[in-house]
């Protein structure tokens, strides 16, 4: 069996940066009180009308290309992770695939949010190492600023996200012991209302009507119906919701328990990790985790006071900016962990 490697990786931010001190004219907030709660100090917001998570994709993969040193005809499949896609339906998949030119291949969407590169990076290793695909282009890109609750209602969530993406290519390796060494995925959905944009969607009223999330429709038609309403709109319906302090919870907990089950898989310890690169979700989060394993600052990658939380792209965006900054060395050992929305989970230790 074949192992795999990341050939070569690239990311995109948009050029629009979005200071706490701005977020402050349009919400009841500080650049203090979002610092202290989060370690984010700005973000960057997309183009609307003009950028999208397709066309944000393109940017980073196009660089993930050309550092891999192989052409767009070279790559045999494309597997795109976001929370934030185009369309309701097709998913973001194709249209990369339509915008990059790769007409023909496969194009697969996940749909795993905060892990979802992760997710993408386990799928992208299994094929490879069983001879399946030899070029595949590997994607987290978000545009969360499209839809945000920019008042006070939605401060909780809103100061938290940014747009951006990240692409790698997935490649096999005949380097002993180097590349992609062991990934590992969890979910529990047990905890799914904690953190979910619940509308517009299909039936997931089934699940709400007990809770104050859930508006009072009355009689609906036998056939057909609305997947957004007024009502939904009224009373804020259509915005991400999130449990934080719950969220909070969970992720201190499963990030190291993750990372550890890595290690053990490889029969590494903490103390041979070279870098560590968690999802952003929370510069709190990754202080935690960082004081649980007991890791110098220095094996710990951090850049969410720049971009806040880019979801799926947000790993991609970190890793190449550790390369790029000589912190990710040849034959470093380094790990990669998400956690978010499901809830998910997963962790890919790789030796670079």
């Amino acid at each position: 069996m074949l192992n795999s490697k990341i050939g070569g990786i690239g990311y995109y931010v948009p050029e629009r940066i979005v200071t706490n001190e701005e977020l402050s004219k349009l919400m009841d907030t500080t650049d203090e009180w979002i610092v202290e709660r989060t370690g984010i100090k700005e973000r960057r917001y997309a183009v609307k009308h003009e950028e999208s998570s397709t066309t944000m994709a393109v940017h980073a993969s196009k660089r993930a290309i050309e550092n891999a040193g192989i052409t767009e005809k070279d790559v045999d499949f494309i597997i795109f992770a976001t929370l934030s896609p185009d369309y309701y339906f097709p998913g973001c998949g194709v249209l990369l695939q339509r915008e990059m030119g790769m007409n023909g291949i496969g194009a697969l969407d996940i749909r795993n949010q905060c892990s979802g590169f992760i997710y993408a990076l386990s799928i992208a290793d299994q094929f490879v190492k069983t001879g399946m695909y030899k070029n595949i282009l590997v994607v987290g890109s978000e545009f969360h600023s499209s839809n945000l609750d920019f008042s006070t209602r939605g401060r909780n969530v809103t100061v938290i996200f940014g747009d951006g993406a990240g692409a790698a290519i997935i490649q096999p390796t005949e380097e002993e012991g180097k590349g992609i060494l062991t990934t590992h995925l969890h979910a529990d959905g047990e905890y799914a209302e904690h953190l979910a944009y619940f509308n517009p969607g299909g039936h997931g009223g089934v699940f709400l009507k007990d809770t104050e999330l859930y508006p009072d429709y009355g009689d609906e038609p036998e056939y057909g119906g609305m997947l957004v309403t007024h009502e939904m709109i009224d009373k804020g319906q259509t915005f991400p919701h999130m449990n934080g302090r719950y969220v909070f919870k969970f992720a201190v907990e499963k990030f190291p328990e993750v990372i550890r089950e890595a290690l053990a898989a490889t029969d590494y310890e903490v103390k041979d990790i070279d870098m560590l690169i968690p999802h952003q979700a929370n510069l709190r989060i990754s202080q935690m985790i960082q004081l649980n394993l007991g890791l110098d600052s220095d094996k710990v990658f951090n850049n969410i006071e720049k971009y806040g939380n880019t979801t799926a792209a947000s790993i991609p965006i970190a890793l190449c900016e550790a390369v790029e900054a000589g912190k990710v060395k040849d034959g470093d050992l380094v790990c990669l962990a998400a956690f978010g929305s499901g809830f998910t989970w997963g962790s890919c230790l790789i030796r670079w």
